[in-house]
């Protein structure tokens, strides 16, 4: 019997909550083996083992428990919502709900104010039957208020740590919901990127991590950052259960008018496009100049080259140094648009997509100011000791997206990622797809809110020195056994083949079981049923 299978009832084995998939969890839940209360009750117990430790969730649906036996009794019916029917998710803690739980950034500021009506996500997840288990703990305000604080921290949910090596860096700003997926806290995790914050935390988790097409997923009462690159994703153990997610949460929003680009209708079955096959008569790119490693990056690196040949092996074609070109490369590298769009963006955004929006709002915060002089005179939310750096630039910048002088700034943007970058890249050299070592590929898609899709791809060695993290030095960045990832990047709305190229890479790999976090939760659906 595998691994993955350690209990049995009337002869059918348990799955393992670490290791289950969105199937495995359906066909248990359809032949009656468990009920979504028992899901529910089980994953409750998982973050309890781990949460005063690893800071995992910031709060848990009280009303959950109440929503799995309602959906129970849809089932027990005949009535399915879907493949997601009675399944727990998790979602970050910048996504909004109309319900009990808070949707606070992370920060006092928001705690205790309510929205309107549901996120669009939260919306679209309900409507496909699953379950929404609680709130994931994150980098306070998405990571976009300091210089000097560390990845997962935020004055509500405290230090999040990482699940492969003893006060890790769980990266950010989804940390919570990178940690909880890997630990089979829940079947998965929504989160939220502007830049990076859902495939770096994905990578070093050691999971597939999907960051759509800005427009692709409502970010309605999400609580932004720029409208231009925000977006909202899946975090997962496997890309098919990924997929599954992403099919329930996109699509059009009338509450946010990026959607309305999605061209597509129907959408593309994500889940049908997991084909092992993928890669075969396909051209693969590597924009090399774009990785630029640092002192300790081997084993990425190596790893990288290895993944280069099995997917020529796999049927592809390798075209490599399809390189930015040099403008593109110098301002993603030294330049200072891309800082300067978030900041206009973020000064206008957050009160006129958000705060604007909330019926009721205890502390007055109508303004990234209040925001700011919240936090200055709010001891716990560890102001000097954190700075609010981003902030203070912000609002010193003295214009918002509405200005001229960001226009200016916005264009570069496209350029650099665009035409002189990766769109570029792809354009003239026909390619299907691009190929990063996760640790480089955020950045420039993030300018022009392209797709990026982050899978598994190895572990530094077991006698990995331990670096720290950069300034704080209080968690650990890389060490033994830490994972990284290998991304694919393509153009606007081309989910389903960078979903169809991760596939054909992790069926091939499988490089997710070949390391265990150093810390797992005991409680299975065995201590649950019929106890």
């Amino acid at each position: 019997m595998p691994d993955a299978y350690r209990f049995e009832i009337n002869g059918r084995p348990f799955p393992s909550l670490i290791d289950v998939t969105t199937e495995e969890l359906a066909i248990g839940l359809e032949s009656a083996q468990f009920t979504s209360v028992d899901l529910v009750n089980a994953y409750i117990a998982r973050i309890k083992e781990v949460n005063s430790t690893l800071n995992v969730v910031t709060e848990l649906n009280p009303d959950a428990l109440a929503i799995a036996a309602q959906l129970d009794a849809e089932r027990a019916n005949g009535t399915s919502r879907g493949p997601l029917h009675g399944i727990p998710i998790l979602i970050k803690n910048n996504i909004a709900t109309m319900d009990k739980m808070n949707n606070t950034a992370g920060s006092y500021a928001l705690l205790g104010a309510k929205v309107p009506r549901d996120s669009g996500v939260a919306k679209k997840l309900r409507q496909a039957g699953a379950v929404l288990l609680g709130k994931t703990n994150l980098s306070q305000w998405a990571n976009f208020r300091s210089d000097n604080s560390s990845n997962g921290w935020s004055a509500l949910g405290g230090q999040v740590y990482g699940a492969y090596y003893p006060l890790q860096d769980p990266s950010g700003s989804s940390s919570g919901s990178g940690v909880a997926s890997a630990l089979g806290l829940a079947l998965a995790a929504l989160g939220t990127e502007t830049s990076g914050s859902i495939l770096s935390p994905s990578e070093v988790s050691n999971l597939v991590g999907i960051k759509p097409t800005v427009g692709l997923v409502s970010r309605s009462l999400v609580i932004p950052i720029s409208p231009r690159q925000d977006t909202v994703g899946p975090m997962a153990r496997t890309v098919k259960d990924a997929a599954y997610i992403l099919q329930a949460i996109a699509g059009r929003d009338s509450y946010d008018n990026y959607t309305s680009a999605i061209p597509y209708d129907p959408l593309p079955d994500y889940v049908a496009a997991c084909n092992f096959s993928a890669f075969s008569g396909k051209r693969i790119g590597i924009p090399r100049n774009v990785i630029t490693p640092e002192p300790g990056d081997g084993p990425v690196l190596a790893a990288f080259e290895a993944a280069i040949k099995l997917i020529r092996k796999a049927g592809a074609t390798i075209v490599d140094n399809t390189n930015i070109t040099a403008y593109a490369l110098d301002q993603y590298l030294n330049g200072n648009a891309s800082l300067i769009v978030l900041e206009a963006d973020f000064v206008s955004a957050l009160p006129g997509e958000y705060l604007s929006n909330l019926v009721a709002n205890p502390q007055n915060i109508h303004s990234l100011a209040d925001v700011s002089n919240f936090t200055h005179k709010t001891p716990i939310e560890d102001y000097p000791d954190r700075d609010t750096a981003i902030w203070d630039g912000a609002l010193a910048l003295g214009f918002n997206n509405t200005d001229p002088r960001f226009w200016a700034q916005y264009q570069i943007n496209l350029v650099t990622g665009g035409s002189g970058g990766i769109l570029g890249a792809l354009a003239n050299n026909t390619l299907d797809a691009l190929i990063l070592p996760t640790d480089f590929s955020p950045g420039l898609p993030a300018l022009v809110g392209t797709p990026v899709v982050t899978v598994p791809l190895g572990f530094y060695p077991a006698n990995t020195t331990i670096t720290k993290n950069q300034p704080r030095m209080d968690l650990v960045a890389t060490g033994p056994q830490v994972p990284f990832g290998i991304s694919f990047l393509g153009p606007a709305w081309s989910e389903a083949s960078l979903i169809s190229f991760a596939y054909a890479f992790e069926q091939r790999t499988q490089v997710r079981n070949q390391v265990q976090p150093f810390v797992v939760p005991n409680t299975e659906l065995s201590n649950i049923v019929g106890a």
